[in-house]
């Protein structure tokens, strides 16, 4: 049908940005998990154990391949410097991380942690070096990063109308901000450490 056409034609694409961002930055493609759920929301998130999820409203926001990879660089930076399990650690405890692991968890507290990684803004400073990092990998990849600038500021006049409904702009910092501070770091590099 149609609608698997489409499915597999997006899925191809996906998987070509992936495997070109990951060789280009030393990435083990096979332990990269993507998952694109069907959701208008603008949003896109990385979960432990190396999985990357794609809303479909994202994908439908870019207008052109290197917005997307702009994106799923910046995520693939959450994953490779483990900023997801950083995360869960400061705000969950690692007692609870244990204990989940562990099994002595009700399903409670593991929607809560859903939510948190899926919903909760990651510290600004993960949040920049995730933006730095993913430029330098689309420089590594040969592909302009100034796309992935240019989504953040066409969804920052977005904002406004969007700040309750789209949990990616909501807990991310402010997208113009972003956008400046990432071509200001296109054209001249600086430690982001």
């Amino acid at each position: 049908s149609d609608r698997v056409r489409k499915y597999r034609k997006i899925k191809e694409a996906l998987d070509s940005i992936l495997h070109r961002i990951c060789e280009a930055n030393d990435i083990e493609i096979k332990e990269i998990k993507l998952h694109v759920i069907q959701k208008d929301e603008i949003n896109a998130f990385a979960l432990p154990y190396k999985h990357l999820v794609l809303y479909s409203g994202l994908i439908s926001e870019t207008e052109n391949p290197e917005e997307l990879t702009g994106v799923i660089s910046h995520e693939l930076v959450h994953i490779q410097e483990n900023h997801v399990m950083n995360k869960l650690i400061k705000e969950v405890g690692l007692s609870v991380l244990l204990s989940m692991a562990g099994g002595n968890s009700g399903g409670e507290s593991a929607a809560q942690t859903l939510k948190l990684l899926s919903s909760t803004a990651y510290d600004r400073s993960m949040e920049r070096e995730a933006d730095y990092m993913a430029v330098d990998y689309l420089k590594n990849a040969q592909i302009d990063p100034e796309p992935f600038a240019e989504l953040l500021y066409k969804l920052s006049r977005k904002e406004p109308d969007m700040m309750k409904h789209l949990s990616w702009i909501s807990t991310h910092p402010n997208s113009k901000n972003r956008a400046t501070d990432l071509i200001e770091y296109i054209n001249e590099p600086i430690e982001y450490m």
